[in-house]
């Protein structure tokens, strides 16, 4: 049950002439690094950070049905507050070796190259204790921001961003 920050920035959202409905709210990145959930919904938020890549193997081990286009969700920041709202767009599982230079463009951090994007999942999920192969399945998760309106431009955050 989302909290009544979440639920507060939904009814804002809605207010504001937005679309009614179900949705999450999640934060991006590892619950413990909240310095990191900021600074990736900050991307969203600020641009230009527009997918996000999850392991298949963690929703079949969760029993969590994967995203769907057409979805909401309320974007958090590693405090909990809701930052955004964005629609899934799109969804593909496809192995690590799949992955192309657009994706890496589209999900918006670091460098924005294939070869930064690669490295920073590698790591990111070795701090995990996963170890990614080529043919690791991974979910792709594109979206759109849809809520706040002025969002894209600068609200003070950062405009590069990293999984570190």
């Amino acid at each position: 049950m989302p909290d009544d920050r979440v639920t507060d920035f939904w009814k804002a959202y809605l207010e504001a002439g937005g679309r009614d409905g179900p949705y999450t709210a999640w934060a991006f990145g590892d619950e413990a690094r909240p310095e990191m959930q900021t600074k990736l919904a900050l991307l969203v938020l600020n641009g230009p950070k527009r997918a996000t890549t999850g392991l298949l193997a963690e929703y079949e081990a969760e029993g969590e049905p994967l995203p769907q286009a057409g979805e909401y969700s309320v974007i958090l920041d590693g405090g909990g507050d809701p930052r955004c709202v964005v629609v899934t767009t799109s969804v593909e599982v496809r192995p690590l070796s799949d992955v192309d230079a657009e994706y890496a463009w589209t999900e918006g951090e670091g460098d924005r190259t294939l070869a930064w994007w690669r490295q920073a999942h590698v790591d990111f999920f070795a701090r995990l204790g996963i170890s990614l192969q080529d043919d690791t399945q991974l979910v792709l998760e594109r979206f759109d921001l849809v809520w706040p309106p002025s969002a894209g431009q600068d609200h003070g955050g950062p405009h590069e961003g990293n999984l570190d």
